[in-house]
């Protein structure tokens, strides 16, 4: 693995959460904490995050912070750093974030570890049935922000898995552009958007979103293109 973060001042933008919809509970994204020791949780990870921002020589950029449930794009990525900086953006925005892993991370001790910071065990030889269960339980009605990368493992491929965006037709939910560029030593989170039938046009507006964002090592960056739009 690469160097990480060294230390530096650089400051941290606001992100200001977006007006809630009247449909939907407001800020139903963000932790609440409702119990002595959850608060005591809450701002150990307040305290995490800010310190992690103030010495990091990258910059925090939230366009919006989205205040009802939603699918995470985490992209482009390529490194391990991009889980630190996921934590890191979820704990300053307090966002309830789950994200999908694979199973082999959760065995023994490290199974309560990684769930506890939101993981999701996986069996991605199985993509089917990852969509499917993914969808039953957004179905069961608990609130969350679902972080998936679509570019799959940071190993060689040439295409993103089409399951994000099968799930974000299925249940309804839009899309917030989560993104790494090294060239500016920024992350954060971008633009929410809503999906259609046109996978096309869909993919459209997410390259033009991620056409200059390079992620942590930029020559492990994969275009944002499904296999589906080859096929048609």
């Amino acid at each position: 693995m690469s160097a990480g973060p060294r230390p530096s001042t650089a400051p941290l933008p606001p992100g200001r959460p977006c007006t809630s919809s009247a449909s939907v509970p407001e800020r139903v994204l963000l932790q609440r904490p409702r119990t002595l020791s959850a608060y005591s949780l809450d701002m150990i990870r307040q305290l995490l995050a800010r310190a992690f921002w103030a010495l990091s020589p990258w910059r925090l950029v939230v366009e919006r912070v989205p205040d009802r449930p939603t699918i995470f794009i985490g992209a482009p990525h390529t490194s391990n750093w991009d889980f630190v900086f996921m934590l890191a953006i979820a704990w300053r925005l307090r966002l309830k974030l789950r994200w999908l892993g694979k199973h082999d991370l959760f065995p023994g001790w490290k199974g309560p570890v990684m769930r506890a910071l939101g993981g999701i065990p996986v069996d991605r030889r199985d993509p089917a049935r990852v969509v499917e269960e993914v969808i039953a339980l957004v179905r069961t009605g608990t609130v969350f922000g679902l972080v998936i990368t679509p570019d799959g493992t940071r190993g060689p491929h040439t295409h993103w898995k089409s399951g994000f965006h099968r799930i974000a037709r299925a249940t309804g939910l839009p899309l917030t552009l989560g993104f790494v560029d090294r060239t500016t030593m920024t992350t954060g989170l971008g633009s929410t958007v809503s999906v259609t039938d046109d996978v096309r046009a869909d993919m459209d507006r997410i390259r033009a979103f991620y056409r200059d964002k390079s992620g942590y090592h930029p020559a492990q960056r994969v275009e944002p293109r499904l296999r589906e739009e080859d096929d048609g």
